[in-house]
């Protein structure tokens, strides 16, 4: 095996999104991340605060989404919103492009409302007084179900121009999310200065596996209990053949 169960752990931005979850669930959702030691957990805006709360003591990260799921609140929100979310706790941050402006070719507008929510990034990133602080990530969404590969060719170009950190597929929310053809397209289109996170539709260790391959660092899950029993019960598998193989 060419991995171990925490490189896949570190892969995984816990999801705790969905509009139906109570406090309790958020609550359930950071006692897994916390067990399984994954990257992140990403929430929603309004429970960062409480979500940082949860995670004090461990290495799990806050996210959040900023402009989700429809990425057509006004640049000035969007910023705000960053703004807020880095108060609250969040150390990265997951914002939807507006696909529609992306669709209508607007370019201009679509990179100036990446780069605007990167730069109130950095800014704060910049204010803060101790050097050890992580850097604040930005992740752009694309919302690939509704754009053609050349569309996503110039969304890859936009967010690098914009300084992104990482290009993302999805929000989970469309009727179609990460699929290994984007995913490819997207790594061969951003430099490696930028990563690539798969979103919707990575519900097992199998698939989990194959965005690996692929290039993505990063992918949102809702299974994560799933996931990482299915791979310890594989490293497991695999340890007890090995151990049979030494000793025969």
């Amino acid at each position: 095996m060419d991995y171990t169960c925490h490189d896949i752990a570190q892969m995984i931005d816990h999801s705790l999104l969905r509009p139906e979850l109570t406090e309790q669930d958020v609550r359930k959702g950071c006692e897994v991340a916390k067990k399984h030691k994954v990257a992140t957990v990403c929430c929603r805006p309004s429970e960062v605060a409480l979500v940082k709360q949860l995670l004090q003591g461990s290495d799990v990260k806050t996210t959040t989404v900023i402009g989700f799921p429809h990425g057509c609140n006004k640049t000035e929100t969007k910023v705000f919103e960053a703004e807020q979310a880095i108060a609250d706790g969040a150390v990265e941050l997951d914002m939807v492009i507006n696909i529609g402006r992306l669709l209508d070719g607007d370019y201009d507008y679509v990179k100036n409302d990446i780069q605007a929510v990167v730069e109130a990034a950095h800014r704060k990133y910049e204010r803060r007084e101790t050097k050890d602080e992580r850097r604040i990530l930005v992740k752009v969404i694309f919302e690939n179900y509704y754009l053609t590969d050349e569309q996503k060719k110039v969304a890859c170009r936009l967010s690098e121009e914009a300084g992104v950190d990482f290009v993302k597929t999805s929000t989970g929310f469309a009727d179609g999310g990460a699929t290994l053809e984007d995913l490819q397209l997207m790594r061969d289109n951003v430099s490696e200065k930028v990563q690539v996170k798969a979103a919707g539709g990575v519900r097992d260790l199998e698939m989990a596996l194959k965005v690996r391959q692929v290039g993505c660092t990063r992918f949102g899950a809702t299974r994560t209990e799933t996931i990482m029993e299915q791979c310890h019960e594989r490293r497991e598998t695999s340890d007890e053949r090995r151990v049979t193989r030494d000793e025969s």
